[in-house]
């Protein structure tokens, strides 16, 4: 965060799972989940070509880390985008850990967070891609069922098939300061409907005087918040 201006930069996903989580215990999930190319697809470049471009320039395998946790000593599991990985885009792998981070919260009765950071669905997976925002917002289903709290944050960008399916899903939905939060950007918006769309539009400030989001938190007191909100939801009280 700019000590000036407090403009929120974009981060990687290790570095948010590290700013929010206690630092012991960790335990990551779905890890073993790997990136394939089925269709063989290829536009300027081959997909599996990207994919290896991505993994080196990020260190990740895909665009989600998910971890079980603490946060202030509240048992949870968070997960985190890593916008850097081909724009945070979500494809098989980042839907199968998303779905295997709300098994992990079901199987130990703890509340889920997931921070989002994506340009939407990944197109090179083409209906691989689209039916993760189905296979997401049903096992959040299951979560709700159960009565286990899901708290999403939306930094930015939060756009595409993210933004419509898991990530407005949250029993908390939560925005960063000025975050780009919507499904088509603005530009393709105002050329589909010919008119100019008003300032701010689709920044965090604007969803939050609609309704759509429910409270903006500066990152410098996302874990304090968080962790106070889960006591409440939880029973469990921090420990600071």
């Amino acid at each position: 965060v700019c000590p000036k201006c407090d403009q929120h930069m974009r981060i990687g996903a290790r570095r948010r799972l590290d700013l929010f989580l206690d630092p012991e215990p960790r335990e990551e999930i779905g890890a073993e989940v790997l990136p394939a190319d089925p269709l063989k697809f290829r536009d300027s470049k081959k997909y599996i070509d990207r994919l290896k471009a991505a993994q080196k320039a990020t260190g990740e395998t895909d665009a989600l880390v998910a971890m079980r946790g603490q946060v202030e000593g509240i048992p949870l599991v968070a997960a985190a985008f890593e916008f850097g990985f081909m724009g945070g885009s979500m494809g098989s792998v980042v839907g199968e850990r998303f779905v295997r981070a709300v098994n992990n919260s079901l199987d130990h009765n703890i509340p889920l967070v997931c921070f989002s950071a994506s340009g939407g669905a990944r197109m090179q997976e083409a209906l691989f891609s689209l039916m993760q925002m189905a296979k997401t917002s049903a096992a959040l289903g299951r979560l709700s069922r159960a009565g286990i709290p899901f708290v999403s944050v939306l930094t930015d960008p939060t756009m595409g098939g993210v933004s419509a399916s898991l990530a407005m899903l949250g029993d908390i939905n939560i925005a960063e300061p000025k975050a780009l939060i919507g499904f088509a950007g603005p530009r393709v918006i105002e050329q589909t409907v010919r008119e100019t769309l008003p300032e701010g539009f689709q920044r965090s400030e604007f969803l939050l005087e609609h309704g759509t989001v429910d409270l903006i938190i500066d990152r410098r007191e996302m874990r304090e918040r968080v962790a106070s909100m889960l006591s409440i939801l939880t029973h469990h009280a921090p420990i600071n």
